[in-house]
């Protein structure tokens, strides 16, 4: 109960404070490219409920068809506007309101399209006891994962062999300590990552690599 309480207060708070920011990356969005401006992904959400993850949309329109549901660093079908928003994590921004649909909430696992949570094992699959979240543990850690996709021959296959696994091993550590004062400790560390340098970011690269 707590914790939802959190999520609303932080959701209602965020929402109203952005707005002005929403208006401005929704003509950005418009004026770069045609298509909506938000995207609405499918993910797996608590218990195993599907549901619709809102994001400013980032890519052209109907990118889905044109390749892999991953995407790499240098991934052609992302717009200019949406590689700035993503650099950024702006993109992420509406999926407050799926905080407040109670789908989500801010700090938890990231969810994942339901294509990735079939190749989950039992254990993995404990993950799904929570609520996903906008930002957390693994978004801290494996926040550079488009530059670490560029690194891999076949994206899909290494994706669900050697990272969703170490994202995966995460989120259940998480959700062993999870706690509000750790979730506030995660939103201070996702803001403060969005100001690293690139010689920070390289390093954490080559280190989650190994």
């Amino acid at each position: 109960m707590a914790k939802r309480c959190f999520d609303i207060i932080v959701a209602l708070i965020g929402l109203i404070l952005l707005t002005p920011v929403f208006l401005i990356v929704a003509l950005a969005i418009r004026l770069d490219s045609p298509g909506p401006v938000f995207y609405i992904g499918k993910r797996i959400g608590k218990d195993g409920a599907p549901f619709g993850i809102i994001k400013f949309r980032t890519m052209v329109d109907h990118a889905d068809r044109m390749g892999a549901a991953l995407t790499q660093g240098q991934d052609r079908r992302v717009t200019p506007v949406g590689r700035f928003l993503r650099k950024w994590k702006l993109d992420e921004l509406p999926q407050l309101l799926n905080v407040l649909r109670g789908e989500m909430s801010v700090v938890g696992p990231r969810p994942e399209a339901p294509c990735y949570v079939e190749h989950y094992t039992a254990e993995q699959r404990c993950v799904l006891q929570v609520k996903p979240g906008i930002t957390g543990l693994t978004q801290v850690r494996f926040r550079h994962e488009e530059c670490l996709l560029q690194r891999c021959r076949d994206v899909e296959e290494e994706y669900v062999r050697e990272i969703m696994p170490r994202k995966l091993a995460l989120d259940l550590e998480y959700i062993g300590n999870r706690s509000l004062l750790l979730d506030m400790k995660l939103i201070v560390q996702t803001f403060m990552c969005l100001f690293e340098t690139d010689g920070m970011a390289e390093r954490e690269q080559v280190a989650v690599t190994r």
